[in-house]
């Protein structure tokens, strides 16, 4: 019999080189996939890989398909890095990687510094089985089966036996809202339960790491919603390492610690939620954000103006600061709108005891509207 697993109980602008930081749970390097390189000439994968060759070119004269262009990236312990971009942007290409369902044509991915690439087949099944977790949209649940028993379904393939299967999959049925759905078949659940059955099947085996390939992608706005909430509690409660996969920034930036923009293979944005929505990289970045509120992702030290510079601007006196109503630097912008909306006047930054700032009701609208 193989080793009980207890779930975990510990919490936990532009494009950046890869950390080198032991803490450091993902790391990319250089990563290339070329769909078809084995038809074409050792050269000529090299002029592609050297950036001789183009995209469009190896496409139309050499019959492949460029798909990932030379990603690095690295995943912290315990962050939820989501990538974002539209179909056929890579993005689903790229997270098959991690767990080396797709072999790359040219660089590596390691998992807590061990290259992943070079697994012989029982030590990848061994990662698979129990240190990555994948959910994604239609998550190949089995209908004939109860949502138990596709919740153990690794547990079952992995020989444990049913008593000690059945104390986890409870468990983990509690995690995700699923009490008492135990012995219930696919059918009688709504696509919402039916994704917490996969999101328990990925969590059974205790993986340290999840992959999530657009798992919510397909369920109605207020159920999505609801489960993005959910999953991004449930990943910080279990100290998960995540890497998330979608085409609604909006998700993005509602789940994500950072985020990486995505298009045609390539990273161009990778940032925090507020990095990307306030300096985006390029036009094609700011036509995703446009639309996006950031009354929950930008803060007041990212709207503040230090307090000489603010007085040296307006001329308000060193008197008039202290009747101004007050915020802390992690206030949300939709707690100083709400601010702004009884006093309607500045309102300044208070850290250890003093003003370290001052937010103008000018910058407040422009924050609102994005700055347009």
């Amino acid at each position: 019999m193989e080793q009980k697993h207890d779930l975990p109980t510990q919490a936990s602008a532009g494009v950046a080189a890869p950390s080198a930081d032991a803490s450091s749970v993902i790391e990319c390097r250089s990563l290339w996939k070329i769909f078809g390189d084995h038809r074409i000439p050792a050269a000529v994968k090299k002029s592609i890989l050297a950036g001789e060759i183009g995209v469009e070119e190896a496409r139309s004269e050499y019959d492949c398909v460029v798909a990932v262009q030379d990603i690095s990236f690295s995943v912290p312990r315990g962050e939820i890095f989501c990538v974002m971009g539209m179909s056929g942007s890579g993005k689903s290409t790229l997270i098959r990687h991690i767990n080396r369902l797709i072999e790359p044509s040219s660089g590596d991915v390691l998992i807590d510094g061990q290259s992943v690439r070079r697994l012989n087949p029982r030590e990848l099944r061994v990662l698979r089985a129990t240190r990555v977790g994948m959910v994604f949209q239609n998550m190949a649940l089995l209908p004939h089966r109860t949502v138990e028993s596709n919740a153990g379904l690794s547990l079952e393939l992995r020989n444990i036996d049913s008593r000690e299967r059945g104390e986890i999959v409870e468990r983990v049925l509690e995690v995700v809202g699923l009490t008492g759905w135990g012995g219930h078949k696919l059918h009688e659940l709504s696509g919402g339960m039916q994704q917490r059955v996969g999101l328990a099947r990925a969590l059974v085996a205790d993986p340290e790491i999840l992959l999530m390939d657009e798992p919510f992608s397909a369920l109605d706005p207020l159920i999505r919603r609801q489960l993005q909430d959910e999953f991004k509690g449930l990943a910080r409660n279990m100290g998960k390492t995540t890497v998330f996969i979608t085409h609604d920034l909006d998700e993005a930036v509602r789940i994500g610690d950072r985020i990486a923009i995505m298009k045609d293979g390539r990273f161009v944005q990778v940032g925090t939620p507020a990095e990307i929505l306030m300096q985006p990289a390029d036009s094609f970045v700011a036509s995703f954000v446009k639309g996006i509120s950031r009354m929950h992702v930008v803060n007041a030290d990212r709207l503040m103006v230090p307090v000489k510079a603010f007085q040296a601007e307006t001329g308000l006196a060193a008197g008039e600061l202290d009747t101004l109503k007050s915020a802390r630097p992690d206030s949300l912008l939709r707690e100083l709108v709400d601010i702004a909306a009884e006093d309607q006047r500045p309102i300044a930054i208070h850290h250890d005891g003093r003003i370290v700032g001052v937010v103008s009701l000018r910058t407040l609208l422009e924050a609102m509207r994005g700055g347009d």
